[in-house]
C-alpha cells in the first residue's frame, strides 16, 4: 500500500491512531460533510454528528486509543481490523480492550462517505462490567448448549 497521505486509507489509518481531543479539528478532511456513521450505538449523519460521538467518547473514557492492526482497500472501499484500548472513569478498573472492524467508501476526493463499525457489543463490553457482565455470560453459556 502507498503510504503517502494522500492516499485515502493511508489518512484514515493516521486519523484515528491518532486521534486526540485536538486532532478533532481534522475531522472535516477526512469525512464527507454527509459522510454516514454507524456502530453499535449511534447511526448518525453529517460532520457535527460524528465530531458528537467521538466528543462524548473522550469524555466516557480515559486514555482512548485505537490501533490498526490490518487495512485493505480496493477501489472507494476499504475494510480495517482494529482494537480499541481505553480506561472507563467508573466501574471497571484497568485498561479495557475493544476488537472490531470497519467497512468504510471513499469519495472522488478520498473523503469517508460510508464509516461501519462491527464489533460484538456484549462480548467486547457488557461482558466487562460489573453485575451486569455475569447476567450477560450466563445467556451467552445458556444460548451455546
Amino acid at each position: 500500500m502507498n503510504a503517502s497521505m494522500d492516499d485515502p486509507l493511508v489518512r484514515l489509518v493516521a486519523f484515528y491512531e491518532h486521534l486526540r481531543i485536538e486532532s478533532l479539528a481534522q475531522l472535516g478532511a477526512v469525512y464527507a460533510p454527509d459522510a454516514h456513521f454507524k456502530d453499535p450505538f449511534n447511526e448518525v449523519q453529517g460532520h457535527a454528528a460524528i465530531l458528537a460521538i467521538f466528543e462524548h467518547m473522550f469524555v466516557q473514557v480515559d486514555a482512548p486509543r485505537f490501533v490498526v492492526l490490518e487495512s485493505l482497500g480496493q477501489g472507494t472501499q476499504a475494510f480495517l481490523t482494529w482494537e480499541f484500548h481505553f480506561r472507563m472513569k467508573r466501574l471497571v478498573s484497568g485498561e479495557q480492550c475493544i476488537r472490531g472492524a470497519t467497512h468504510v467508501r471513499f469519495d472522488a476526493q478520498g473523503r469517508v462517505v460510508l464509516h461501519r463499525d462491527y464489533w460484538d457489543a456484549a462480548e467486547e463490553l457488557y461482558e466487562k462490567l460489573p453485575l451486569l457482565g455475569g447476567f450477560m455470560r450466563m445467556l451467552r453459556r445458556a444460548s451455546q448448549r
